[in-house]
């Protein structure tokens, strides 16, 4: 996790339904949005269209898949009461500003995505040639720009896809955001406001178009977004007004970096369904300690009285996420001099993970036996999703000259 986490503002992020999920998820994603909804408003959506993109052909599983994802999701303490948690074709609002935004998007733009070639050259299995997985990064911009998000927490490997999100929505706005009488309803925005506000609006303004100055930008974005009199329209005006002369019609948002462990899965290689080396949340405990106990360990260590190197060893990698320092050193003092054998080393790592996971494991058969409860849940999701969609969809609509449905 990074240390510099939102104050203010709206974090959006989504997750593919492609089956079980496991510790990589968990901690790689679901304990930043823990800490995430705590601080901040949240959207969480589990991104069944996206699933489509390259599982098009079998569908048939998507719809259960995420409805046990999503149990996961509360399994773990993501909060309906904290933050929105609903499925993304619940809310078609995604798809149409996806329509309206793949009217403005350069195809160039989609090839040059960093993943595109690179899925396609891992799922060479699958007929990838179609319109819908080259979009699909469009989809996505939909996702975080329907809802003025502001955050994405996103890893390092997926800034290019934020990155295209605020190029589109900045396309978007200089095409459809120009008004003829700008700098008048600027002052009559303006007006509303106390003339302390004015001046450090005019001052902030000033200093980022004459000398660049990006936190002056960025505290004035702050100072509109804090004037609660003002309408949807006048704030998106003013925002855009700081940058040039467009009114700011989708938000352009900013990528959240997280900094999540590398968990190493049961064959040394990073944890993925891919890999086959997973622990799944609600994989039964039994069953997880034998995978931890016949985990492979350092090569070097034939038999009980030889000494080892922990970084040549994958239980290691775990120990760095479960163990506290005290437990660190033991490992390491104890393989290196050949004190504890691989068992012993072990031990302590079923332990952490089983106490982890029975908790969640508990939390997720009172869900499963409850599917009304969230059943619930996704409803009420959806309809607080759509209630602020359709706002921004209003909004599109009538900056580029559509009949508002």
């Amino acid at each position: 996790m990074n240390d510099q986490l939102p104050a203010a503002g709206r974090v959006v992020s989504g997750m593919r339904p492609s089956g079980a999920l496991h510790l990589g998820h968990y901690h790689g994603v679901l304990k930043n949005w823990l800490q995430l909804q705590q601080q901040t408003e949240c959207l969480f959506f589990a991104a069944d269209w996206h699933a489509l993109t390259t599982h098009y052909e079998n569908p048939g599983q998507i719809a259960q898949l995420t409805f046990e994802m999503v149990i996961d999701w509360l399994a773990v303490g993501i909060d309906p009461n904290q933050a929105t948690i609903f499925v993304q074709s619940q809310v078609p609002e995604h798809a149409e500003l996806h329509l309206l935004l793949s009217m403005i998007t350069p195809l160039s733009w989609l090839e040059r995505v960093p993943t595109y070639k690179d899925q396609q050259e891992k799922l060479k299995e699958r007929d990838l040639a179609t319109y819908g997985f080259l979009g699909y990064p469009v989809l996505q911009s939909a996702d975080i720009l329907i809802y003025h998000g502001t955050r994405v927490p996103v890893g390092e490997d997926q800034v290019a896809h934020v990155e295209l999100t605020r190029e589109i929505a900045r396309r978007f706005n200089h095409l459809f955001g120009r008004e003829t009488n700008l700098e008048q309803r600027i002052e009559e925005a303006l007006q509303r406001l106390d003339p302390k506000t004015v001046r450090r609006y005019r001052e902030l303004r000033q200093r980022y178009q004459e000398q660049g100055d990006g936190e002056a930008l960025t505290a004035a974005r702050g100072l509109v977004e804090a004037q609660s009199v003002l309408a949807p329209d006048e704030r998106h005006r003013l925002l855009g007004y700081l940058e040039g002369g467009a009114r700011q019609i989708l938000v352009e948002p900013q990528a959240l970096l997280t900094s999540a462990p590398r968990l190493p899965g049961m064959d040394g290689q990073k944890m993925s369904k891919s890999y086959g080396n997973t622990i799944a949340l609600r994989e039964p405990l039994d069953q997880v300690a034998q995978k931890l106990r016949t985990m492979p360990t350092d090569p070097a260590r034939v038999r009980r009285i030889d000494p080892g190197e922990p970084a040549r060893c994958p239980v290691w990698g775990l120990h760095q996420v479960y163990s506290d320092e005290t437990m660190q050193n033991w490992v390491q003092t104890g393989c290196r001099t050949a004190g504890i054998g691989c068992l012993d080393c072990k031990k302590p790592l079923i332990e952490a993970i089983t106490a982890e996971l029975a908790p969640i494991q508990a939390r997720a058969r009172e869900f499963t036996e409850d599917r009304a409860r969230v059943n619930t849940i996704l409803a009420e999701g959806a309809e607080r999703a759509r209630e602020q969609a359709g706002a921004t969809i209003t909004e599109v609509r009538q900056a580029m000259g559509l009949r508002a449905s």
